[in-house]
């Protein structure tokens, strides 16, 4: 019998409570891979906080679903993230959210505003790309601040596919959100 052993260390959702605490640090696991990220810069807050209010006045509006900034989801022990921004429906919410204030399943739109450095792209446009193709996320944004465009992925035969790169003049619509549409300069102001 051949048994193959891995050095790799794979992180567990229980590990990140033996953690010292440092509210300047994210951590999250994907596929067991823990990635450490410090507080993003400025823009990035500033461009995830206007998706997120965009969201949430459409939100508010429409009444179908809830927005947050930055919320922890659980999907699996090992993969475990903190998002910039969601979106998610009222019965899926009423479905997903623990005790704890957590999601323990995709919610219908995630968004997430890119941070310079190779690592922080692998993660945003590798891993947490496979990783929400994988839990059903039905629609995928990453948004550049510094080249201020939007890439849109949706779901199409059971996986996310980039469907669009906006840039600035450009307005984001969505078949998740009727009637909801912006220019993505918007997200960059």
């Amino acid at each position: 019998m051949n048994q193959i052993i891995s050095d790799q260390v794979r992180w567990t959702t229980s590990d990140l409570e033996l953690l010292q605490t440092d509210e300047w640090k994210r951590y999250e696991i994907i596929d067991g891979e823990l990635f450490v990220t410090r507080a993003p810069h400025w823009k990035h807050q500033g461009t995830a906080g206007n998706i997120c209010l965009e969201l949430q006045i459409w939100s508010r509006s429409s009444g179908l679903g809830e927005t947050r900034q930055t919320p922890g989801i659980i999907f699996t022990d090992a993969d475990n993230v903190i998002p910039d921004v969601v979106w998610i429906s009222r019965e899926r919410l009423a479905q997903l959210l623990d005790e704890d204030g957590h999601l323990r399943g995709a919610p219908e739109l995630i968004a997430e505003v890119l941070s310079p450095g190779t690592t922080n792209e692998r993660r945003d446009r590798e891993a947490k790309l496979k990783l929400y193709s994988s839990t059903g996320v039905q629609e995928y944004w990453i948004a550049n601040w510094q080249l201020q465009q939007l890439e849109v992925y949706r779901r199409e035969a059971a996986q996310l596919k980039l469907i669009a790169t906006l840039l600035a003049d450009d307005e984001i619509t969505s078949p998740l959100l009727p009637g909801f549409g912006v220019r993505v300069q918007r997200f960059f102001g």
